[in-house]
């Protein structure tokens, strides 16, 4: 059993990024922890989920979840190891699911964490594929995107952990799972490892092409994880009646667009003449109607081999930002995580 810390180290927002996060965004600081309070518990941090959603939190443009104050600590799912417990149904040595965020010990409210087994699956896939990015896929696709036998599944970012569950959900539901990836090896893990159908690499100068040719039947379903030239090759290629989740714009996120063009008249034509429907959302939406059924579907499918995942887990609490950066650039293969 890890010994009580007195101190926590975290990660705080330091200043507001101006287009893409630096270093100088982010401050370390160490604080005296809080005696631990009836229903409360102490955890320290072992794995630290990185995601995207957390560039936005960062700004202060409207969005659907509030923004992070500067001298916050940098929001984030966690995996903890309970230290000491005052909750009544957690013991010291439980492994649970929290939102301790970055840093490296947390006393949290224990009616707030899930307890996991480590015996069902190793704990870090609470944060990835049986976690909020794997909920986020099968919600996503399940409900807004609801793939048939035969039709075509188109996913950008489709090695990143939502992505690549996306493709292989669709495929266990009897449809054509195209992946749209950057880098030949990111494509061949596509293929080889996650067993799409096709496999497009974003960065070929004949991309869009080259999609075309992946999709002679056009795309049923495009689920939209990053915006951008990507999306633009897509949407020519999209079929009567076809239908986008919209889970995220990871070009769009750090706020920089060179071109500014308007082609808002453009997509509402293509809507209109293709009776096309868009459906943002956000996974939380979901969870009290599909939560259960994702847990019990998604863990049999992990344990039979039938959804498979990579986690690419950096070491140190005090690398997270560094490894934030690099995500937003595409540098991660598979799910992010911090070892703290």
């Amino acid at each position: 059993m890890a010994e009580h810390p007195k101190t926590s180290t975290r990660i705080v927002l330091a200043s507001r990024p101006d287009g893409a996060p630096t270093p100088e965004n982010f401050r370390t600081e160490v604080v005296d922890l809080p005696e631990v309070a009836d229903g409360q518990v102490l955890l320290r941090t072992v794995y630290l989920s990185l995601d995207p959603y957390m560039r936005g939190r960062m700004s202060t443009a409207k969005s659907y979840a509030a923004h992070l104050e500067l001298g916050d600590v940098m929001m984030g799912g966690t995996v903890g190891e309970v230290l000491e417990s005052k909750h009544p149904d957690l013991t010291e040595g439980d492994h649970v699911l929290a939102g301790a965020g970055w840093q490296s010990h947390a006393v949290v409210d224990g009616g707030h964490v899930r307890r996991l087994d480590p015996s069902a699956a190793p704990v870090s896939t609470a944060l990835g594929v049986l976690g909020m990015p794997g909920f986020t896929a099968y919600s996503g696709l399940l409900k807004i995107g609801r793939p048939r036998t035969g039709e075509t599944v188109v996913v950008a970012a489709a090695t990143g952990p939502v992505g690549s569950a996306v493709g292989q959900i669709a495929k266990l539901k009897g449809a054509r799972a195209v992946g749209i990836a950057g880098g030949p090896e990111k494509c061949r893990a596509l293929l080889e490892e996650f067993g799409f159908d096709a496999a497009v690499d974003h960065r070929d100068p004949d991309f869009a092409s080259a999609l075309a040719d992946a999709v002679p039947d056009g795309i049923d379903v495009y689920f939209e994880n990053v915006g951008g030239h990507v999306a633009e090759a897509v949407m020519p290629l999209l079929n009567l009646y076809a239908r986008i989740p919209v889970c995220g714009l990871v070009a769009q996120y750090n706020g920089v667009d060179l071109e500014r063009k308007d082609r808002l008249p453009g997509f509402f034509s293509l809507v209109l003449s293709k009776s096309l429907t868009v459906r943002g959302f956000i996974q939380n939406e979901f969870v009290p109607e599909m939560h259960q059924d994702f847990l019990a579907e998604a863990s049999a499918w992990v344990r039979d081999g039938k959804l498979r995942y990579r986690e690419d887990v950096v070491d140190g609490l005090e690398n997270a930002p560094e490894a934030f950066i690099g995500m937003l650039q595409g540098k991660n293969f598979g799910k992010l995580l911090v070892r703290a």
